[in-house]
């Protein structure tokens, strides 16, 4: 039997009062949901059309014209929605709710008979529906309607969106499945969004069609090549034939390594470590295990980034980690958060939860502006100025945060990540408490034991977390609070109600089994300090490069800082670094590393005889997710790392 947590913490059981997080839930609240809406009513100023929602109004009849933007484009107004409902859930507006409801009433309008909905198709090309399922993003357009269906009734207790959810999966169960017509999504959503469905409704088809999803995948793998000979039309272009970019070139249970597309990875393997724990399914759980061990031991950025291509979007070969032409798109970023997330609540492992708060506080935290009004598609580990944004090999890797895109998948994916961060937090099973990330706010146990968590991470390593309230009339409670330790933490201490103690450490949890009362308090300090970080030897972009951690924070070097041409800086292995609070008024309040190091230089000469010339300079590193929020510059994550002063020095 698979050991199985509870489900994650439910939305109202959640609320976040913390030093670091609190300001993105309220930019989520206050700056990018509100934005987005004017973005898809095409109502921002200096900001590149989006139609979303007139693709709807033109859907219902409601206007005239023509269909505008990618053929997924409702997607975009689907993930709003779902990031206005936790928005809804963190900050209660009206205003939001009722405008909410009025986009539902539209969706719902726009909804045929029969429960089909999907705006491209309705306006564009009513007689292909189902015919392209490589490219045409119906299921995995259906897949975001119906999560945020389950969001907003979630929050609101609202059915209206929930009904339509349910409309159009029976429309596509009644279509596909055993005995019916054969289909899996070109583009994966569908299958993790059906169990949700599943979890919220009871309604059995929608699991048993998440499976028929999962476990259909991969078994023919001519599948695509075969529709594409039955139509006259594509979108894309895509080669049917490339069965590795879908993940459909071998069934789920026999995939070994992450290859192809890594959102469409990601999506996948979440779906499959769902449906493991659902269905007690050990050689689904087993191939995840599989999986997730390629990813983050051999293609994962240290920044928690993944997909190193931008051909394809995709993985590449083990270790193959380019910083400057690196891809990391941020829905990748928050994929893999989905998918340890789902590991984690299966079983209960700190490696799961590191990789968690890794990209959580880096590759994907850095895919938005502080301002909350720009976003980063790819998130590189160096940007050159002169040559990012420019040359061919890097054109894809920008200086600068755009306003909006074209395919704007990533910037309503960060906002509803970040609205429901409390659900990451948190995890039950076996009478105990998980507390996976150290995040400040209260959470209420389904053993009724209410728990306000006070927090300085990630500045400082301090938690506290004390009891209260308990069940009425019961004065004590017996349970375990597991909280995790970062597998970057060298030592930690525990004090329970002022005293020290000790208890087991297993897997990445430090597990305080007692009987609580209420005003029982846990004091946990992790030693936190600035460490160096080296990437495997099979890493060639790294060989000889050291890069800067503190926490859970990975740091980079900015021009900003340090000037141009950040590749001519050198890191003595011996220089201490020192910290140095910032209070920044773009930047916010920030620990920035100093310490001593070199810039070397040359001659004029393309190439010469002469070792280059090396004088004393103080580098500068801030938080990676900080970067890009002030002056476009270039930047630099991994250094070349000295064993001391170099040789000729100029000084």
């Amino acid at each position: 039997m698979l050991t199985r947590m509870e489900r994650a913490a439910k939305l109202k059981n959640c609320t976040i009062d913390d030093g670091f997080w609190s300001y993105y839930v309220d930019l989520v609240c206050n700056t990018v949901v509100p934005l987005q809406e004017k973005i898809f009513n095409d109502a921002a100023a200096d900001t590149e059309k989006s139609h979303a929602l007139d693709n709807f109004r033109l859907a219902a009849g409601e206007k005239s014209g023509s269909f505008y933007g990618m053929l997924f484009q409702d997607s975009d107004v689907y993930k709003w929605l779902e990031a206005a409902a936790y928005a809804l859930q963190n900050r209660p507006d009206a205003a939001l709710e009722q405008r909410c409801d009025t986009v539902i009433g539209l969706i719902c309008r726009a909804q045929e008979e029969d429960g089909y909905l999907n705006t491209y198709f309705t306006l564009e090309r009513p007689n292909d529906k189902w015919t392209n399922l490589l490219e045409g993003h119906e299921l995995y357009c259906a897949g975001h309607m119906i999560e945020a269906a389950c969001a907003y009734f979630e929050v609101t207790g609202k059915n209206a969106l929930l009904q339509a959810a349910c409309r159009l999966t029976d429309h596509i169960d009644r279509r596909f499945g055993p005995g019916k017509t054969a289909g899996i999504p070109g583009h994966e959503e569908i299958e993790l969004a059906l169990l949700r469905l599943w979890r919220v409704t009871g309604e059995k088809r929608y699991l048993d069609l998440a499976a028929y999803f999962v476990n259909t995948r991969g078994q023919d793998p001519a599948f695509f090549e075969k529709e594409a000979q039955k139509r006259s039309w594509d979108y894309f272009g895509m080669d049917p034939k490339d069965t590795e970019y879908n993940q459909s070139h071998r069934p789920v249970r026999r995939q070994t390594e992450a290859v192809g597309h890594s959102v469409r990875a990601m999506y996948l393997y979440t779906a499959m470590a769902d449906l493991a724990a659902e269905t007690n399914d050990r050689s689904l759980y087993d191939a995840c295990v599989r999986l997730y061990e390629n990813v983050t031991g051999q293609k994962m950025y240290v920044t928690g980034g993944i997909g190193s291509t931008v051909h394809g979007e995709a993985f590449t070969a083990a270790y193959d980690l380019p910083n400057d032409s690196a891809y990391a798109e941020t829905c990748a970023a928050i994929g893999l958060v989905f998918f340890a997330r789902k590991m984690l609540q299966i079983s209960p492992k700190g490696t799961y939860a590191d990789v968690m708060e890794r990209c959580l506080y880096n590759g994907v935290l850095s895919g938005m502006q502080r301002s909350g009004d720009r976003f980063f598609y790819v998130n590189p580990l160096e940007a050159v100025q002169g040559l990012s944004g420019q040359a061919r090999p890097y054109s894809h890797v920008l200086l600068q945060r755009p306003r909006w895109y074209t395919c704007a998948c990533c910037p309503p994916n960060l906002a509803r990540l970040l609205g429901s961060l409390g659900r990451y937090a948190w995890g039950e099973g076996d009478g105990t408490v998980y507390a996976h990330l150290l995040l400040g706010g209260e959470y209420r146990a389904e053993n009724g034991a209410v728990i306000g968590v006070q927090s300085a991470y990630p500045w400082q390593g301090k938690a506290s977390f004390c009891i209260r309230a308990l069940p009425e009339n019961q004065a004590e409670l017996p349970f375990t609070l597991a909280v995790h330790i970062p597998s970057w933490c060298s030592a930690f201490s525990l004090c329970v109600n002022g005293e020290k103690a000790a208890f087991p450490v297993r897997d990445g949890y430090c597990y305080i089994a007692r009987t609580w009362r209420r005003g029982d308090r846990v004091e946990l300090h992790l030693q936190i300090e600035p460490r160096r970080v080296y990437a495997n030897a099979h890493v060639r972009a790294d060989a000889g490069c050291v890069c800067l951690s503190r926490g859970p924070l990975i740091y980079c070097f900015e021009a900003c800082d340090n000037g141009e041409e950040l590749h001519c800086l050198r890191l003595p292995r011996s220089a201490a670094v020192s910290e140095c609070t910032k209070d920044d008024p773009v930047l916010g309040r920030y620990i920035e590393l100093d310490l001593p190091g070199f810039r070397v230089s040359g001659g004029e000469a393309l190439y010469s005889f002469a070792p280059p010339q090396a004088e004393s300079c103080t580098l500068r590193a801030l938080p990676y997710y900080l970067w890009s929020n002030r002056a476009p510059g270039s930047m630099r994550v991994w250094l070349l790392e000295t064993g001391e002063r170099p040789q000729n020095d100029g000084v």
